[in-house]
C-alpha cells in the first residue's frame, strides 16, 4: 500500500482520536490520562501535518481545546478540595 496514504489515513484517525479524547478529559478524576494522551496525540498528528493536509484539523484543535479546558478545570477543583482538606487538618475542625 501507498506510505503517504496510509500516512494522511494515520493523520485522520489521530485527528478523530484526540478529539475523542479531548471530551474525555472533561470526565472529573478520570480525565487526566484521557488528556495527557490528547496532547500527545496531538504533537504526533502536527508532525504529519507538515506534510500533508489534514481535512480533520478542526476536530484537532477542538481536542486540544477541551483537554486544556479538562486539565485547567480539575486541577483547580482538586487545588481546592486539597486547600480545604488541610486547612480543616491544620484548624481542627
Amino acid at each position: 500500500m501507498n506510505t503517504d496514504a496510509n500516512t494522511k489515513i494515520q493523520m485522520l484517525n489521530g485527528s478523530m482520536r484526540c478529539f475523542i479524547y479531548g471530551l474525555l478529559a472533561l470526565i472529573p478524576v478520570l480525565g487526566l490520562p484521557f488528556a495527557v494522551g490528547a496532547l500527545w496525540i496531538s504533537g504526533q498528528v502536527r508532525a504529519k501535518e507538515k506534510l500533508f493536509w489534514n481535512a480533520a484539523q478542526p476536530y484537532r484543535i477542538w481536542g486540544v481545546v477541551w483537554a486544556g479546558a479538562g486539565t485547567v478545570f480539575w486541577a483547580g477543583v482538586l487545588t481546592i478540595v486539597i486547600y480545604h482538606a488541610v486547612n480543616n487538618f491544620v484548624s481542627g475542625d
